[in-house]
């Protein structure tokens, strides 16, 4: 894929630890270069990148290591394009049930709550919609130890509610959130959505 002017793009996908291949593999299926995200320097060799879903906590214990969460946030803060699905979710709140995100990254204008559907055990599958430029698209979403975005800052866009009204994926410039994991279905909606409208503002 490549960006107004002949470049191509490269996608990173944060390789610290949860469901980072499913991601890869989605990116590449809609014919985008990506790369496995482990060190800092290797942020300046992506066009964006994608915090998966997995152990926020973890993840926030490798970020701290080194100036990798200083960097990001500096690259994020000046429009870098970011996507973040459930704990990628979490680190990209500036708030956890009203409190400062200390520990993440804490860049996008959302309130959010960690597990907020159960345990694992609790995992479930829905078909949400997602209203993009008027178009409805009915996309498949699978919550997995989800997340729930509890509000939004005004600078933010709300794209899709799961059946129950409750905000499922937003939009704040060039970050993106999702409390679902769009990667482990075969449905390719969001990503392209990240890839086309998101990225493809630059």
């Amino acid at each position: 894929m490549r960006k107004e002017g002949g470049k191509h793009i490269t996608v990173g996908v944060l390789a610290l630890q949860g469901s980072f291949l499913e991601h890869k593999k989605m990116i590449e299926r809609l014919g985008c270069e990506s790369l496995e995200v482990r060190k800092v320097n290797e942020l300046g060799k992506i066009d964006a990148l994608i915090i998966p879903g997995g152990e926020s906590t973890t993840m926030n214990h490798h970020l701290a290591l080194g100036d990798f969460r200083s960097v990001l946030v500096d690259k994020i803060n000046s429009g870098f394009p970011v996507y973040g699905t459930c704990a990628g979710a979490i680190l990209l709140a500036k708030t956890i049930d009203g409190k400062e995100n200390k520990n993440g990254l804490a860049v996008m204008d959302i309130d959010i709550s960690r597990n907020a559907y159960g345990s694992q055990m609790d995992s479930f599958e829905e078909i949400i919609k997602i209203v993009i430029d008027g178009e409805i698209l009915n996309v498949p979403a699978v919550y997995i130890r989800a997340p729930k975005i509890n509000s939004v800052g005004s600078g933010v866009e709300i794209l899709s509610k799961n059946q129950e009204g409750e905000i499922v994926m937003a939009r704040q410039g060039k970050m993106l959130v999702t409390t679902f994991h769009p990667e482990l279905t075969h449905d390719k909606s969001v990503h392209s959505y990240f890839l086309e409208r998101v990225i493809q503002t630059l």
